[in-house]
């Protein structure tokens, strides 16, 4: 009996997939050659039975090749969200949200896909719980986050796309 298994499409910006893009294209041309002259080199020193630097150089090869694979499957998956006009934009995939919290203190926050996420850039992923708090919100909004052990309220300043 065979099954088909359907893949989850994976919501990108388009800077994210361009950046994914870039990734792979690196590996692919870049990488991949300097790992076939550490492996060249490797395989000239001699005895591959003793060799470390065969073992490594085989190693990361395969270490290369899956991430080829991956990003490979996360480009065939993606699904780019395009960016939303207008002053009453609603958060979602690719906004950007200002906040103001009561001190009058702002912080930026970018909605993005899972991989795209990177916490010290403030790129938050929208389906992380702090995600799921901002999606949705629009400008004027009021909304109450988890910040590690507290709760702080924001106002929502300005929802945009870049």
């Amino acid at each position: 009996m065979s099954e088909t298994v359907a893949k989850e499409a994976i919501y990108l910006t388009p800077k994210g997939l361009e950046k994914i893009k870039e990734e792979l294209r690196y590996l692919k041309e870049d990488k991949r050659e300097e790992l076939s002259s550490y492996m060249g080199a490797a395989i000239a020193d001699g005895d591959l039975r003793e060799s470390a630097a065969y073992d490594e150089a085989r190693l990361l090869q395969s270490a290369n090749e899956a991430r080829i694979a991956d990003l490979e499957e996360i480009v065939h998956r993606a699904v780019v969200v395009e960016a939303e006009e207008g002053e009453n934009a609603e958060a979602r995939l690719g906004a950007s949200l200002e906040l103001e919290d009561t001190t009058g203190d702002r912080i930026t926050f970018h909605l993005v896909g899972t991989h795209e996420a990177d916490v010290l850039d403030n790129k938050i992923s929208d389906e992380s719980p702090l995600g799921q708090n901002l999606l949705g919100k629009r400008a004027g909004d009021r909304v109450e986050l988890p910040l590690g052990s507290d709760r702080v309220n924001y106002k929502v300043v300005s929802v945009y796309f870049e």
